[in-house]
């Protein structure tokens, strides 16, 4: 191999006599060592197409599977399995979910429309609760604990109702041939349990498998993992427990302990290198997470020199905190003659993302948010896109139900149960089903009828949107389901104001398109799952990234701003509650343990922000806050102190709202640009 590797890197290659676990350090080039590890394998004799390679995202596997390609030139048939764990699961279940009475083309339910589902169970109009519910099924189904141990074990009234909630849950997905996105994990364990045949034919599918994030897994996870490689144990999990942030969603470090004792010969390797960050960097990084507890110790290290100094910024306010931190990054910029793109400007929460963004405007800055709400997420585009998903190809169940129930017209939740179960009876999908005459046997006359007169209609609508303008079939859809209606009808006039205005927005959109591209209203339903990436991507914009720091995890950058840094932001004063994580109840430890447990992750959080910082870092945190139309005092985060940082210099350089503006204003002067021209002018 040409590419230069580290002693510790080379071991972790070689490597391959038994069960394997990488401890990974913040960028010491732990993709590397798995493209690497599976290359090896292939010169080695082993068959690639017995290789499989699981990590988390869609964009780490995408990045893992070009790296790969470039490395090792194989047709597509012979190519090793690099997936995430949900596009495993799907394969899985595509091909074996018979056994376990699932149709080959079941439905996979985005979370919003389970919602949806679990919304009727819990018999509530309350979004909140339901979203709730839904963050306490999935850590039940995400610790492999089913509706009845759930109910079993509920601590009180509220747990006994959304136990009861999650088994009418389970019993629809199951009526309506579809499952959940926890299920993609849950079912393939099940089956694997209880189906060795199967297990068998999947060991030898993937003989040898290399898990990325390991420190990110839930048990469920945990346990596909085990019942994937079986006796044989031959693996490598590569994993950083100072990286592990997700204990909100059901990942357990325990599934590192756990490794040690269920495979005794277990070979542990440290990456302790790192590629990435400056000396002084990593030494704030290092003395932070010292004050964890450690299940493997590592302290990293760089050979990229001492760089700039860590940077603490008190700032009299939230105001001030943007002003300066917008001022120190267009001087730095300037300065160094850098890109937008080289500057990262991270948070604990989105709701502080507006005061910067609206100091980024005012200086035409160009920036891209990561972790918001995609225009594609909103709930009224989302219903528009049903029915288009629809007309393109009626055998999606989910757009058919998300369809068939928005506007209400008469279709509960036991008319598509009975629709559901006759369907996955006759092996096919929701929308043939009811036009079949053996559903008059199963389905009530006045449950059929109104389940008809809309199959009708869709097959109207279709009928002309294969043919017409899609133009006039979009309005006259439109107007017939009175989208516009039901929208004031299920929200205030304002709220349905704007959602209408969205849905105007997206409707001319889309007839702009398809009078440019000469495209019917079906040819252009059929693109529809691209939609949401025809933006251009992020990576090719010359734009400051403002991210939370969850969303940061696994990307780097040349010059990082952390701002909040503050006592109840970070860390934060709900601790493992994630803003992605509704307000749930805990587990059954003691308060104490949840406490030092709840320190113990907002740490781990805050060494993830540090450790995307390449060359510089910058810490910013404000004496008085704002919390609506009040402003609340603030001290520092205790984490700066960890990290043996000058958290209080003298009160003079404390940054005030005024001293930031006039610093901007001088900045403008100097770059000898009038206020109103954007930058590049």
């Amino acid at each position: 191999m040409s590419v230069q590797l580290n002693p510790a890197q080379r071991e972790a290659i070689r490597y391959i006599d038994g069960p394997c676990l990488v401890i990974a350090g913040a960028g010491s080039g732990k993709t590397r060592v798995i493209t690497q590890k599976i290359a090896r394998l292939i010169e080695s004799g082993f068959p690639s197409r017995a290789i499989g390679a699981i990590t988390f995202t869609n964009k780490a596997a995408q990045e893992m599977g070009e790296r790969l390609g470039k490395m090792v030139r194989l047709p597509e048939a012979e190519r090793p399995l690099v997936s995430t764990f949900h596009s495993l699961g799907v394969q899985m279940l595509r091909r074996d979910g018979s056994v376990l009475g699932l149709k080959r083309n079941f439905s996979i339910l985005d979370a919003d429309d389970a919602a949806n589902i679990l919304q009727t169970a819990l018999g509530t109009t309350d979004r909140k609760a339901a979203r709730n519910a839904q963050h306490r099924i999935s850590l039940w189904k995400n610790a492999l604990v089913d509706a009845d141990t759930a109910a079993a074990q509920a601590a009180d009234e509220l747990e006994h109702q959304v136990a009861r909630a999650y088994r009418d849950y389970a019993a629809t997905l199951v009526a309506y041939q579809a499952v959940d996105f926890d299920d993609l994990i849950g079912l393939p364990v099940r089956m694997l349990r209880e189906h060795p045949e199967v297990a068998q034919a999947w060991r030898e599918r993937i003989r040898y498998l290399l898990v990325d994030e390991y420190q990110d897994t839930n048990a469920c996870q945990y346990e596909l993992l085990k019942l994937l490689v079986g006796p044989r144990a031959a693996f490598t999990a590569v994993g950083d427990d100072d990286q592990s942030i997700y204990g909100w969603r059901g990942a357990t470090l325990e599934n590192l302990n756990r490794l040690g004792s269920d495979y005794p010969n277990l070979k542990v390797i440290k990456l302790e290198q790192n590629y990435r960050s400056s000396v002084n960097i990593l030494t704030a990084a290092n003395r932070l997470i010292a004050n964890n507890p450690k299940l493997h110790e590592k302290k990293l290290w760089s050979e990229h020199g001492p760089g700039d100094p860590v940077l603490v910024v008190p700032c009299d306010s939230d105001e001030a905190e943007a002003e300066s931190v917008v001022s120190r990054l267009q001087a730095h910029r300037f300065e160094r003659r850098g890109k937008f793109a080289d500057y990262a400007i991270l948070y604990r929460g989105n709701h502080q993302a507006r005061v910067i963004e609206q100091a980024l405007r005012k200086e035409k800055i160009p920036y891209v948010l990561s972790g918001g709400q995609s225009f594609f997420d909103r709930a009224e585009i989302r219903d528009l896109l049903a029915y288009l998903r629809l007309l393109a190809n009626d055998d999606d169940d989910p757009a058919f139900i998300r369809a068939v129930t928005t506007p209400k017209r008469g279709v509960g939740t036991s008319t598509l149960t009975a629709l559901g179960s006759y369907a996955g009876e006759r092996q096919v999908s929701m929308f043939a089903a009811l036009f079949e005459t053996g559903a008059e046997q199963r389905i009530a006359a006045r449950q059929l009828e109104p389940l008809r007169e809309f199959g009708e209609f869709v097959n109207r609508i279709g009928w002309r949107a294969a043919k017409e303008p899609a133009a006039q079939v979009l309005d006259d859809l439109l107007a017939a389901i009175d989208y516009r209606g039901h929208l004031f009808a299920v929200a205030d006039d304002k709220v349905a104001a704007a959602r209408w205005q969205n849905v105007c927005d997206f409707v001319d959109w889309l007839k702009k398109r398809a009078e440019e591209d000469g495209s019917t209203l079906v040819q252009l339903a059929q693109t529809v799952s691209l939609l949401s990436q025809l933006d251009r991507k992020e990576s090719e914009l010359d734009a400051v990234r403002l991210s939370t720091v969850h969303a940061s995890k696994g990307l780097e950058f040349p010059h990082v701003f952390i701002v909040g840094c503050e006592e109840g932001l970070m860390p934060h004063h709900g601790g493992l509650a994630s803003e992605e994580a509704p307000e749930d109840g805990e587990s059954g430890q003691p308060a104490v343990d949840r406490d030092a447990a709840r320190i113990e992750e907002e740490r781990r959080l805050m060494y993830v922000a540090v450790t995307r910082a390449q060359r510089s870092l910058t810490l910013t945190w404000c004496r008085e806050r704002k919390r609506g139309r009040e402003r609340f005092p603030q001290l520092p985060s205790r984490f700066l102190e960890e990290m043996q940082l000058d958290v209080r210099p003298k009160a003079a350089a404390t940054i005030t709202a005024d001293a930031a503006k006039a610093r901007l204003a001088g900045l403008r002067e100097l770059l000898g640009k009038p206020r109103g021209l954007p930058q590049g002018a």
